[in-house]
């Protein structure tokens, strides 16, 4: 009997999953803002085999073979390319989904904790010996990435090298044209892909698992702590996020992962709200009242048997959530005060602004990333609101109803009035 009811609530739950999936591949909002955000994570993951200055394949005058471009990986490529080759093994071995996401999540965890124990690259890095090897024809083969120029390339061994407008030089093809210093636009973007992606993600992330745990508490036990917990939100909800950015970055310098952590310690409360109301809702079901007669743990009635069912609302403030840290970080880097080190979108749209000149594409290319980003991030989350809000569902079906039925009407109004 249980297994019976067990196997009943699984075929529930994806049968639901399966409908809110396919509810938003219908709208083709959805379906480009998903295709923008899975070519975007593409091409941060394999950002030092798209655009580095380092050759990829080589084959000396002597007829050996060489990755040049393997010695200056870094901690995060090794992960991030480690990550995306078990993913691909994960997608199709058997078994449910959420275990191979969770062995996935694990054995990622292993391969980053031991890539930043053993992976050091060099930190003198010379980018102009593999073009002058070339030049002087030590290489029988030469296989280069699709983008030859790292994202600190300044190309320095060219004297003519500064502000270049997209194949402006025919010797030196940038297609999205150079920065003030010489460094390709294109590269930058790409690798700057990264810091948008993993500030939008680790911040929501640290902001939702605050969110869900004290919303669950609030709304599970109400007087007291609901008291307590909606004090301490309208608190969290009074600062400005953007206003403790740059007083932290004043005082202790430039930091992604500070960068990350404020962001996500000032964005819960908004999710604490939707699983405090939703909770509030569901600690009078049956099924939670049998949960808790049945003695049952405090973190299973909370997490297993009400947190699935109150998910939704969280779904879609999560997706917004992400495109507001990616606009906060962008917005920092375009006063300045982000990282110096590092590629940045805003930083960028920083470069084009502080020019005597208006140069163009130093406005347009980093400016339409993080408009289509934040575009399609609203995008999906739209169509998730739309999708697991039953109202929403039920309002739109009647609109499609009325508007089915209105040229009909339309048409006996004009008859009519044609006969008056």
């Amino acid at each position: 009997m249980t297994e019976a009811i067990r196997s009943a609530n699984q075929r529930r739950s994806r049968s639901w999953s399966r409908r809110v999936v396919g509810e938003v591949l219908l709208r083709w909002g959805a379906r480009l803002g998903i295709a923008w955000i899975a070519l975007l994570t593409l091409v941060a993951v394999l950002a030092p085999l798209l655009a580095s200055s380092h050759p990829l394949l080589v084959q000396t005058a002597d007829g050996e073979w060489a990755m040049p471009f393997l010695r200056y990986l870094t901690a995060a490529d090794v992960t991030l390319l480690g990550m995306l080759l078990l993913a691909l093994v994960f997608w199709r071995l058997p078994g449910r989904p959420w275990r191979r996401f969770a062995l996935w999540g694990v054995l990622g965890a292993i391969l980053g904790a031991v890539a930043w124990q053993t992976v050091s690259p060099p930190s003198l890095v010379i980018y102009e010996q593999y073009r002058e090897a070339e030049a002087m024809g030590e290489y029988q083969t030469v296989v280069r990435a699709l983008i030859p120029y790292s994202p600190r390339d300044y190309l320095r061994d060219y004297a003519d090298t500064g502000l270049e407008a997209p194949r402006e030089v025919l010797e030196r093809v940038h297609w999205f044209g150079t920065d003030d210093t010489g460094a390709d636009v294109l590269s930058r973007m790409i690798h700057a892909s990264r810091i948008a992606l993993s500030i939008g993600f680790i911040a929501t992330g640290i902001a939702l698992g605050i969110g869900v745990i004290l919303g669950g508490l609030m709304g599970y036990f109400s007087g007291i702590v609901d008291i307590i917990g909606m004090r301490l939100v309208e608190i969290f909800e009074a600062i400005p996020t953007l206003f403790l950015l740059l007083t932290f970055v004043a005082f202790f310098g430039r930091s992604l992962y500070l960068m990350m952590l404020i962001i996500g310690l000032t964005s819960w409360s908004g999710y604490a709200r939707y699983v405090r109301a939703e909770f509030l809702r569901l600690r009078q079901q049956d099924f939670v009242q049998g949960a808790i007669a049945s003695g049952l743990s405090l973190p299973s009635i909370l997490f297993r048997h009400m947190l699935p069912n109150g998910i939704a609302p969280i779904l879609v403030a999560a997706s917004f959530g992400v495109a507001s840290a990616i606009l906060a970080e962008a917005t920092l880097s375009f006063l300045g005060l982000g990282l110096v080190d590092e590629p940045s979108w805003g930083q960028m749209l920083n470069q084009a602004v502080q020019s005597s000149t208006f140069n163009w594409w130093m406005a347009a290319f980093p400016g339409g990333a993080i408009f289509l980003t934040v575009f399609a991030y609203n995008l999906i989350g739209e169509a998730l609101r739309d999708a697991v809000d039953p109202h929403a569902r039920s309002a739109a079906r009647t609109a499609n109803r009325d508007e089915g039925a209105r040229p009909a009407a339309g048409a006996g109004g004009a008859t009519s009035g044609g006969m008056r």
